[in-house]
């Protein structure tokens, strides 16, 4: 199997040139290049804060250092062709603008088609509306409660319909909670060379095992990450494409120059010393904790099943109430309830494949689990008592 990515990107986005400034060439001296205020911020106290500037359109710095850390996790893949560098990576406003410049970079409107694999993050859905471009489904394997990819199929259909250059994956799933498998995702990369597989890790830190580095081996994965979850830094707005260097020169043409705001590239770079990556992995094993406390407590309680739904590899639980297969109507009202007589706010999800009657619960801290179980178990009481 042959990968040209040439054949899959679209020819004027493949053959642009990124935006160049003075700055890329000189970045000290009297500054007149740019046409920025001399003066600085009109804020009082912003004076040498240096926001009067634009902010380094490439971020070679955060690049060289996220590249570092995820090449220092890599135990699972060894005899990669080499490590990750700078030069695989391109810096988005969080995943959402990630995704919407992989659709517009492999898809013509009106004319090609995503395929997704739900229940799934729906931004893949609505970016690929946005763009004219149709979406396909392949659901995941939900009889048995694994929500992994039903890999033969994904296969199947894409070979099916040439039509199809992008899959998107989510892993560890939102909302079920469960890593796919890597094997499962590298027997699609090895069986489809006409489009991109796009696996999206915004929870990866909570269960390790990233599949960034396999950029390297697999010109036609894509790795989508973010500072938003086990980082804490969702107000930054920063995601992360993991690519072959030929794909990340695509997205590094096609991105706005200076789409990364100096404050981001700061908090950014401070989130990846090793005294603050310690203390994330610090923190996801809390978040482990108290996961599996909330578990064992709500699925206790009586209207609850006695498991959840989907894994437990991210920073949320899915729980299933009612009798059965679940119960909607419940999920409705108890999700109402907590948020406006305890101001417990969780998401209602049983509208997805595979669950009815389930609510996602994002792990808090330990007294606002507490806040939350006390609630919970109260309402659900009375929900079910009249």
């Amino acid at each position: 199997m042959t990968f040209d990515l040439a054949k899959i990107i679209r020819p004027k986005i493949y053959n642009l040139e990124p935006y160049r400034c003075a700055r890329d060439d000189f970045k000290d001296g009297i500054l007149l290049d740019a046409n920025e205020n001399p003066y600085g911020p009109t804020q009082p106290g912003l004076k040498e804060s240096g926001l009067n500037r634009y902010p380094d359109p490439h971020q070679i710095e955060f690049k060289t250092a996220m590249a570092e850390f995820r090449n220092g996790e890599n135990h699972d893949y060894k005899g990669l062709p080499h490590p990750l560098a700078a030069e695989n990576l391109c810096l988005g406003v969080g995943s959402d603008e990630s995704i919407d410049a992989i659709i517009r970079a492999c898809c013509v409107p009106a004319k090609e088609k995503i395929l997704v694999l739900p229940p799934t993050y729906s931004m893949y859905s609505v970016c690929a509306h946005v763009n004219d471009i149709e979406v396909v489904e392949c659901p995941l394997i939900t009889d048995d409660n694994s929500f992994q990819a039903n890999t033969d199929e994904v296969i199947r259909t894409v070979q099916r319909d040439p039509s199809i250059k992008l899959v998107f994956i989510t892993s560890p799933g939102n909302p079920t909670g469960a890593k796919v498998e890597t094997s499962r995702i590298e027997k699609i990369l090895q069986n489809w060379d006409r489009g991109m597989v796009v696996v999206d890790e915004a929870y990866i830190d909570f269960c390790g095992g990233s599949t960034a580095p396999l950029v390297t081996k697999y010109p036609n994965l894509c790795v989508l990450q973010t500072l938003s979850k086990s980082f804490g830094l969702a107000g930054i707005r920063l995601g992360i494409t993991f690519a072959s260097k030929e794909m990340a020169r695509v997205l590094n043409s096609m991105k706005a120059p200076y789409n990364i705001s100096s404050l981001t590239s700061e908090y950014a770079l401070n989130a990846i010393r090793p005294d603050n990556l310690k203390i994330m992995k610090q923190r996801a094993n809390e978040n482990e904790m108290e996961q599996n406390r909330l578990v064992k407590e709500l699925t206790s309680l009586p209207n609850v099943h006695k498991e959840p739904v989907g894994g437990l590899d991210t920073n949320f639980i899915l729980l299933k109430v009612g009798s059965g297969d679940g119960d909607n109507d419940l999920a409705k009202k108890l999700y109402y309830k907590l948020a406006t007589e305890s101001g417990v706010v969780v998401r209602y999800r049983g509208s997805e494949l595979g669950c009815t009657g389930c609510l996602r619960i994002t792990v808090g801290t330990k007294e606002e689990n507490d806040t939350l179980v006390k609630e919970f178990a109260k309402l659900l009481s009375q929900l079910t008592s009249n």
